[in-house]
């Protein structure tokens, strides 16, 4: 039996929390196992970001219904790549970026975040900013995605990781060259920030 879309999709609420979308419904799975960055932490997130999002290549990986590269791209990101391969996360993604008629500026990889990356390796594709938010204990998951950025030439310069995790599961560093220099504790998450150190 072919499963409905509003069944499929019937909702919890969030919205795009500030520019050409702002206040704009976005749509999650209810009752999928799912974990979408809140409202609140994707503020205090973009908040950060602020100056560096204009224009910026962007990957949303791990990306679920696709709330933190729709904001990033609705605060003036030039493109962004999101990566989810869960059929009904997926489908959400799918049609929020419908709903707001986005286009050309989003790409979505629903094979995964590792077949993406490799992908924009395969195209010498630069990206500005990584957001990664993969289940909380998923240890592999966070370890494989930090290794193959830390290592790969993906980054440009400049360029930051962001990882949501358990604020009790803090992430060990480095990941090839990659470092922390930034950890922001957001009641039950964390937010860890990455850097390249210098190739010298």
């Amino acid at each position: 039996m072919q499963v409905g879309l509003r069944s499929v999709l019937d909702s919890n609420l969030m919205r795009v929390i500030a520019g050409k979308f702002r206040s704009q419904p976005l749509t999650a799975p209810k009752g999928w196992d799912t974990r979408p960055t809140s409202d609140r932490l994707r503020e205090t997130l973009f908040n950060v970001l602020a100056p560096r999002i204009q224009g910026a290549v962007f990957a949303d990986l791990f990306a679920g219904t696709g709330a933190v590269g729709i904001e990033a791209l609705s605060r003036g990101a030039r493109q962004v790549y999101f990566a989810e391969n869960a059929k009904t996360p997926l489908i959400a993604l799918r049609g929020n970026l419908a709903r707001f008629k986005i286009g050309p500026e989003a790409t979505v990889e629903p094979r995964g975040t590792l077949p993406l990356l490799r992908h924009l390796v395969e195209q010498k594709i630069s990206l500005d900013i990584v957001f990664l938010d993969p289940r909380y204990r998923d240890d592999s998951a966070y370890r494989t995605t930090l290794e193959f950025l830390g290592e790969q030439p993906i980054l440009g310069a400049n360029a930051i990781v962001i990882a949501e995790h358990s604020h009790r599961l803090p992430l060990p560093h480095p990941f090839g060259h990659l470092s922390q220099y930034r950890v922001m504790p957001h009641g039950e998450a964390s937010l860890t920030f990455f850097h390249c150190n210098d190739l010298g």
